[in-house]
């Protein structure tokens, strides 16, 4: 167990440095992806709310600070609840990959937070002439949020499947999540807008989510137990939450309420939504989350 704890720190540990270096050497080419139409640092703040304070004797801009409450309320719901379920574990694969894949996500959101929201004035606009599309910040929210997802395969895997199957899908985990890092880094560096977007991000992941909710629900129709039950309630609320931010998006409230005065956008329902998400993870699936020999 430890040794294959080790060796995922290792593996995960190696891929954001050398995330980070790549940031560090080509990051400057994501810069040339500019917003459409364009918007200048004095537009930022026309149509999102923005507080100024004084930093270390420094103008700080940030931007959206009900949602970034949010959303890093988020980030650090999340990275407790899986060091709970990591604590929790009782020799079970799949508990301790359900709480690796947890720590992802809360990590994930801290990135997020940090550019999409509180500090995106300073990251994409201070400094430039027009605001840049985005940030090597958001390119490892993405990196993160992925490897979460195959960690959940992971963890279902243990659960869900014998073990002479196991083998094979833990190869397309890790092909899955390879696969993905190497063409973020390529839609970073060309740069390609699309492939390293959120929906590009939410595509990729379909396939897994459906496997997911498939899955479970074959289970379910064989042995009616609680664990495939809810992890099918887990499944759907999600693609009911994405489908949430999606519906919220195209529908114009954010401007909407903004002309009003009242903030509340579609990551604040993306964000809300997988709160009451995780949460519901904590205290009905945690415990019922059981390896496949033992389930």
């Amino acid at each position: 167990m430890k040794n294959k704890k080790l060796g995922f720190s290792i593996i995960l540990g190696s891929f954001l440095v050398f995330s980070i270096l790549w940031g560090m050497l080509f990051g400057a080419r994501i810069q040339e992806i500019l917003y459409s139409p364009l918007i200048t640092p004095e537009q930022w703040c026309q149509t999102q709310p923005c507080i100024e304070i004084f930093l270390f004797g420094k103008l700080l801009k940030l931007v959206k600070p009900t949602s970034s409450i949010i959303v890093y309320s988020l980030g650090f719901i999340t990275l407790i609840l899986g060091m709970i379920l990591l604590y929790s574990q009782k020799k079970h694969q799949s508990r301790l990959w359900w709480g690796i894949a947890l720590i992802l996500w809360g990590l994930g959101a801290l990135f997020a937070g940090t550019s999409y929201q509180l500090f995106s004035y300073q990251l994409k606009c201070a400094g430039n002439i027009y605001c840049v599309w985005t940030t090597w910040y958001e390119i490892i929210y993405l990196l993160l949020s992925v490897g979460s997802i195959d960690a959940m395969f992971s963890a279902q895997i243990y659960s869900c499947l014998e073990s002479k199957k196991q083998k094979l899908y833990f190869i397309y985990t890790l092909g899955h999540f390879l696969f993905y890092f190497v063409i973020i880094l390529i839609g970073a560096y060309i740069p390609v807008r699309f492939l390293i977007s959120f929906e590009f991000f939410i595509i990729y992941l379909i396939p897994n989510i459906l496997f997911f909710l498939i899955l479970n629900g074959k289970r379910y129709l064989q042995y009616h137990n609680l664990m495939d039950r809810n992890l099918i309630i887990i499944w759907i609320s999600l693609i009911i939450i994405i489908a949430a931010y999606f519906i919220y998006y195209l529908s114009g409230l954010t401007d909407f309420l903004w002309n009003f005065g009242i903030w509340f956008s579609e990551n604040d329902v993306l964000h809300i939504g997988l709160i009451i998400w995780m949460i519901y993870i904590q205290f009905v699936v945690r415990k019922q989350i059981v390896d496949y020999m033992k389930n």
